[in-house]
């Protein structure tokens, strides 16, 4: 009897001991996945502030390019109308010339005789004065086209000077355009290097979810703040469905309420587009928001009013502020891939009092 109380009890300690070791165990591999967890958490929100800077040197890099294009524009414009003023006065040069030649000519023939005698042998007081007139006329026109003639020579050669100049200037834009080309390049691998790291951490569908609801409600917030800010405007929006133009041209590569990771649906669509390429406002409107967003990347926002909004995201530059009045037609921004995207192309919503609703309703037949 006494054995089997004994037996009894010596079992139920070793199971105790078991449990509690088993317990034991359980609690530090929970201990370690939390602390994995918070690793992929920080990790995640370094990868995110990677991404964003890499797509803030992105777009200084972008709109460095284009300033510096404009400004070789501008230049290589003037350096043609150098050139066209510089044969209109070439060509009034040698009229000039042709003209004062014949002049000297003339006077040379007129002059064959002494001109002292001529005055000297006249003895009709009239004829004397209409030689000396003559004269006095014929001097002054060769000095007017001599004076003429001088004018356009330090006109062609300070031309000369300014064109050479503007050569010079050109050639120094286009190797800073060079230069700030081959950084746009590097910002833009440094981009792709922080999307592959974004995407690797993001392989975890949990962490995916998570990541997508995160991004939806930082723009939910975002929307809903300037829903509240536009009651203050009165723009008034008079469009109908299917009556606005595409912001950009290019095949549609995520449509409306497509299925996202994690069982999220899109709010928007995708329209492909080579990176560079000028995005449109699809209405006249006002920009209400012009900045960086968590999972969308540089995105515009414009007010149409009636209570519509349009949403322009993954942008490379952003072309507008907050505060400017733009047209149906004007470039808003320029296509990229910020925000974490494998591929070029625009993000595009429109939201009617703050719902996103289907874009392409509203948008012409292609």
């Amino acid at each position: 009897m006494l054995s089997t109380v004994y037996g009894s009890t010596a079992w139920a300690q070793q199971s105790t001991a078991s449990a509690r070791k088993e317990l034991e165990s359980l609690q530090q591999e929970i201990k370690q996945t939390e602390r994995q967890r918070r690793d992929q958490r920080q990790a995640l929100k370094r990868a995110e502030a990677e991404l964003k800077k890499a797509d803030q040197v992105l777009a200084e890099a972008s709109q460095a390019v284009r300033a510096e294009q404009d400004k070789l524009q501008t230049l290589q414009q003037q350096q043609q109308q150098l050139e066209q003023q510089q044969q209109q006065l070439e060509q009034q040069r040698q009229q000039q010339q042709q003209l004062l030649a014949a002049q000297v000519k003339a006077a040379y023939q007129v002059g064959g005789h002494d001109y002292t005698q001529l005055l000297l042998n006249q003895q009709d007081a009239s004829k004397l004065e209409r030689l000396l007139t003559y004269y006095q006329y014929f001097n002054n026109a060769r000095m007017q086209q001599l004076t003429a003639l001088k004018t356009t020579v330090d006109e062609l050669a300070a031309l000369k000077q300014q064109a050479d100049s503007n050569r010079l200037e050109q050639e120094q834009r286009l190797a800073q355009l060079t230069a700030q080309q081959q950084e746009l390049a590097a910002a833009r691998k440094n981009q792709h290097a922080s999307v592959q790291q974004l995407q690797a951490l993001l392989q975890d569908q949990k962490q995916q979810l998570e990541y997508l609801k995160s991004n939806e409600q930082s723009l939910q917030a975002t929307i809903a703040k300037l829903k509240a800010q536009a009651a203050n405007r009165r723009l008034k929006h008079s469009g109908k469905t299917g009556s606005l133009p595409w912001p950009v041209k290019g095949a549609i590569s995520q449509q409306f309420g497509a299925q996202q990771g994690g069982g999220m649906t899109a709010s928007g669509v995708i329209i492909q587009a080579p990176t560079g390429t000028a995005v449109k406002a699809v209405a006249d409107g006002q920009v209400i928001y012009a900045d960086w967003l968590k999972g969308y990347g540089w995105v515009t926002v414009v007010d149409h009013g009636n209570g519509l909004m349009s949403l322009y995201g993954n942008n490379q530059t952003l072309l507008k502020t907050p505060g400017e009045v733009v047209k149906s037609g004007d470039t808003l921004a320029l296509v990229g891939q910020s925000g974490g995207q494998n591929a070029a192309g625009l993000y595009f919503e429109i939201r009617q009092k703050g719902s996103a609703v289907n874009p392409l309703r509203w948008l012409r037949a292609p």
